[in-house]
């Protein structure tokens, strides 16, 4: 890692350049049409990869498609819509229990508010933070899944574990206008090229200013 923050900030400049270049156009990969779908695919992907979320919720928004149809439906019949996703039944008791939060408390709407989001069941502040970039534009922080807080370790951005640490870090020195594409490229460059077990460091346009850290 950098030490300096100086040096960091330098790094991650030149992370974000490269990522704009190799990434222009890095859209979210969960499949929503709102926000509250958005919500929703968000806290079901917790552990589960986007490709079975996006399978899973494909059902699953055809029959509940808003919070006040989610706020109503049998428990039960979520757990069997969302058994794929992993630990199934805390995920259809929090989209229940969010659905009905929505619906009872801001008429069904998702609210653009991080403090308010994050009181929501099943919602901590990576998923605020992927619904309030992905569907409105507010960058409230950056998004750090698995592939984001290993790619920035690599880079010498962190050298942190803790996803709330990795992003305050982030925070320091990625440039806020930055922030939402930043995850979004991030994570196309992890499943691209920057892979857990074996990195394509040859045909990485970061390795000329990678340190790799971690990479046997």
């Amino acid at each position: 890692m950098f030490s300096d923050l100086a040096d960091r900030k330098a790094q991650a400049r030149r992370v974000v350049r490269q990522l704009k270049k190799d990434y222009p156009i890095a859209e979210c990969a969960l499949n929503y049409e709102t926000p509250f779908q958005l919500l929703i695919a968000t806290i079901l992907s917790a552990q589960c990869t986007d490709v079975r979320v996006n399978i899973v919720t494909k059902d699953l928004f055809a029959q509940y498609p808003d919070a006040h149809a989610m706020a109503r439906a049998p428990v039960k019949t979520l757990e069997k819509l969302v058994q794929t996703t992993g630990f199934f039944r805390n995920k259809a008791k929090n989209i229940h229990a969010a659905s009905q939060a929505l619906d009872e408390k801001f008429d069904g709407e998702v609210p653009q508010d991080l403090a308010v989001l994050v009181d929501l069941p099943g919602v901590g502040r990576k998923t605020a933070n992927v619904v309030l970039g992905t569907a409105f534009g507010i960058p409230s922080g950056i998004v750090v899944d698995t592939h984001v807080g290993r790619l920035t370790k690599r880079m010498g951005l962190t050298d942190k574990a803790d996803a709330v640490k990795i992003e305050k870090e982030l925070l320091e020195i990625v440039p806020k206008k930055e922030w939402i594409q930043f995850s979004h490229r991030l994570i196309h460059h992890g499943r691209a090229i920057c892979a857990a077990r074996k990195p394509k460091c040859h045909d990485c346009h970061f390795a000329k200013f990678c340190p790799q850290v971690g990479v046997a």
